[in-house]
């Protein structure tokens, strides 16, 4: 008998036949598609932990799970070979050994999202996945105001939808910066940790300050009211992408 070793896995993954990343009943999961797929091929039962639990229909390029497993298979292998067991709207990146006690949401980490707004007179059907469409006009030079002032550390209960598990409301947000190029306008957000739909409500709110519904000025009250009532709407989960997270050494 082997001794158990932790593997980790960067997966990628188009979230819109999900819901969500975390396993449910009323339907598909990332990591209900990873654990089967993980199971199936070391031929042992596997639960992976993520790191990130992203809501139905938001998107990856890098979230991060562990699972324990005796293979033989070598770790840097293992990607490869289980993307041949996964649908083609999940896959694997890379997979690595680390510290049998290493958890991935029990260390400092800098989480980076982007959300994804198609700004243009007529939608574009091959961006209907992966992108908010908004055709009314924005000033982006008012959102990157607002944007810098949602930076630092607050206490985001007016960013959280109801349902939240967290104990505190209180979060980090490293930078929050808005990227245009052409027609598309890209809210990228780092941070120490989110809570729920909380990246989603802050371009809810952006985009009200671009549309002139809000000052930049408005965010510091908003922020300090701790209100849900105050703040945006929750955009929708399919402009939303987890970009990566890096893990303090």
């Amino acid at each position: 008998m082997n001794d158990k070793k932790r593997i980790k896995l960067v997966v990628a993954y188009d979230g819109t036949n999900y819901c969500g990343w975390q396993i449910q009943t009323n339907g598909p999961t990332i990591e209900e598609e990873l654990n089967k797929a993980l199971t199936h091929l070391l031929g042992e039962e596997i639960h992976v932990i993520g790191a990130s639990r992203t809501d139905a229909g938001v998107h990856s390029l890098g979230n991060v799970c562990v699972f324990d497993t005796e293979t033989n298979i070598p770790a840097e292998k293992i990607c490869y070979a289980v993307n041949m067991g996964l649908p083609e709207d999940i896959a694997v990146q890379e997979s690595c050994e680390v510290d049998p006690g290493w958890h991935p949401r029990k260390c400092e980490s800098t989480k980076t999202y982007e959300y994804r707004i198609l700004n243009r007179p007529i939608p574009l059907p091959t961006r209907r996945a992966d992108t908010y469409f908004y055709y009314g006009d924005l000033d982006i030079e008012a959102m990157r105001k607002a944007a810098k002032l949602m930076e630092g550390t607050h206490d985001f209960a007016s960013f959280c939808s109801s349902g939240s598990a967290a104990e505190s409301t209180v979060r980090t947000v490293y930078s929050c910066e808005i990227l245009t190029d052409g027609d598309l306008i890209t809210v990228r957000v780092s941070g120490s940790g989110f809570l729920y739909n909380m990246v989603r409500i802050m371009v809810g709110t952006l985009l009200l300050v671009g549309s002139g519904q809000l000052a930049p000025e408005d965010i510091p009250r908003i922020i300090e009211a701790r209100d849900r009532s105050g703040a945006g709407p929750t955009a929708p989960a399919k402009g939303l992408t987890m970009i990566g997270i890096s893990f303090e050494k």
